[in-house]
């Protein structure tokens, strides 16, 4: 089991207002880290930000984004031998065409 924290930085703040492009980038991100999704949710804030989730067959993937500082904090934590969660994470970085990612992975056990 992997679960990797993450920071996207340096991101527009029309990408990181729109609720749309986070559900869509979270969904299209669940497929990229070879995951079934089984729920997306989200909610948008006022006057800005958003916060959405993909709930995996093998865990989740979350974003939360604070547009006027050009950031997204995200997860992902994946329990499948078959799951590619790096790979999920290069995709958000170029869709909220980050200037850098942070991250710290973690081996989860049972």
């Amino acid at each position: 089991m992997k679960h990797i924290l993450f920071d996207l930085i340096g991101c527009p703040f029309d990408l990181l207002d729109s609720e749309t492009h986070v559900k869509v980038s979270l969904f299209n991100a669940a497929k990229k880290a070879n995951s079934k999704v089984l729920d997306l949710g989200s909610h948008k804030f006022e006057p800005q930000g958003v916060s959405g989730y993909a709930l995996l067959a093998d865990s989740h993937i979350s974003m939360h984004t604070w547009p006027e500082k050009g950031v997204a904090k995200c997860d992902i934590f994946t329990c499948g031998e078959h799951c590619k969660p790096y790979e999920a994470v290069e995709y958000l970085k170029k869709h909220f065409l980050a200037e850098e990612v942070q991250s710290d992975a973690f081996d989860r056990l049972l």
